[in-house]
This record gives C-alpha cells, structure tokens and sequence, in this order.
C-alpha cells in the first residue's frame, strides 16, 4: 500500500466530512444530514462474505426529508481505487413504536482491475459494472435497545457479471450494552442465504461496534463464516476491524 496515497485520501474524505458539518445548519430543507468515515484493514462488501482482502475507506452519508431519505455509500482501497459506489434512495413505509418497514432502491457501480491491451502495451485498467437493486427490510422491537427483523435485497446486474442476486437475511439487534462507565457495545448477529444466478450459500455474520457515549471515534468489525456454499470465494472466515468516525447530529 503507497502511504502518501492512503495519507491523500484520509485527508480527502476527513476535508469533505468536515465541510458538510460547517454547511448542516445551512441546508433547511432537510430534517438531517449526517455521516460515518470508516478506515478498515479489509474492506467486506454490503453482502458480507466478499472483501477485496486489502485496506479500504468507506464514506456513509445520510440525508432525509421525512420518511424519504437519500444515503450514499462509497468505497474505496486506501490505494486510491474506487471499489463500490451504491446510491441509496429509502422510505421507512410504517414506524411504529414496536414496528417498522423499510423499502429501498439504488442504482450500484462496482469496479474492479483487469488486464487490457492498448496499443500493443499491456496495462491495468478499471472496468465498471452496473447493477439495479431493491430492498425490504422489516423489523420489530422487543425492547428498547433489542430487535428483530428480516433483510431482503433482489440485485439485477446490467453488463457481464452475475444477473440476478439474492440476498436474505434473518438478523438481531442488541445495543448500548454497558461495557462499563460510558463504554456500550452493539452485537448485530445474522444468519442469511444468498443465491448468485445457479449458485448459492448460507451464512452466519455478527456486527459489532465498541463506542464511548458522545463520543465520535468507535471500532468496529465485522464477522462472516461459512456455514454451506458453492459461491467463490468460499473463504471459510472473513472478518475485519474498523476505525469509525461519525459526524453530523446522531
């Protein structure tokens, strides 16, 4: 990894962070703006059991208007690359106090290097694949600080790449669980199916972040382990650990 690069780019995203922190008051017609910088040592993707297996940046942002909200979600490798961009457009459909629904669309690129010939020479290039996708993902609360819920997400590939995915998640939440003083742990576990045009798997992942309470610095990881599958990678374990910064009013 070039570290003048990685340096670059952490002072590209941490300059874009906290300019859109000066100008939130500014923008009126929204209800919220906000956002969350992660630094990982291997980037795993929206469905977790693929990573590109290197550093990676990821930049959240969060943006709403009563039910209707605009979250983008851009990744790269701390080598400067571009890895994944998802522009996601959400309607929280019902929020009730025990219940709610969430629906969703984004239209996706993913990038990836490849070999190519020009002009007798051959060189790296960086091709760009396109994707459509939709989500659903309802969820009831048990208590305050636990819940319960399904994730499902149907994405339609546009150029050569696998057509039709399918991604199926039952999942849990536990939050602010007092480590001790103002040190609270949030466990995310889930188990889901994923089908890749003919090919599928099943796995098991949990989510986890360690935070201090008002505090904007965290960690975070990510645990993915195969339990049955014919999709490459079949990597048995994937995991990562993140250091997370979060910015806007939460």
């Amino acid at each position: 990894m070039n570290s003048k690069k990685a340096v670059g780019l952490l002072l590209i995203f941490l300059s874009i962070t906290l300019t859109a922190r000066a100008q939130e008051d500014k923008i009126k017609m929204l209800d919220y703006f906000r956002g969350e910088l992660h630094v990982t040592n291997n980037g795993i993707s929206l469905v977790p059991t693929f990573s590109v297996n290197k550093p990676a940046s990821i930049l959240y942002l969060y943006m709403g208007k009563g039910k209707l909200s605009f979250e983008p979600d851009m990744r790269f490798t701390l080598e400067g690359k571009p890895w994944t961009f998802l522009f996601w457009f959400r309607y929280r459909a019902i929020t009730t106090e025990k219940f709610s629904l969430r629906v969703g669309v984004h239209p996706a690129l993913n990038f990836r290097t490849i070999d190519a010939v020009s002009n007798g020479i051959q060189k790296e290039v960086i091709e760009t694949r396109r994707f459509l996708a939709a989500e659903l993902a309802p969820s009831y609360a048990i208590t305050k600080n636990v819940s319960m819920g399904m994730y499902y997400l149907y994405a339609y590939g546009l150029d050569d790449s696998q057509k039709n995915t399918h991604y199926v998640a039952a999942n849990s939440s536990f939050r602010n669980i007092n480590v001790f003083g103002d040190y609270y742990l949030n466990v995310s576990p889930q188990f889901y199916y994923l089908r890749l045009d003919d090919e599928d798997g099943t796995y098991a992942a949990a989510f986890l972040r360690f935070y201090k309470k008002d505090f904007p610095l965290a960690i975070g990881a990510i645990f993915n382990q195969t339990l049955n599958t014919v999709i490459n990678p079949e990597d048995n374990l994937v995991w990562n650990i993140s250091l997370e910064y979060r910015f806007g009013k939460w």
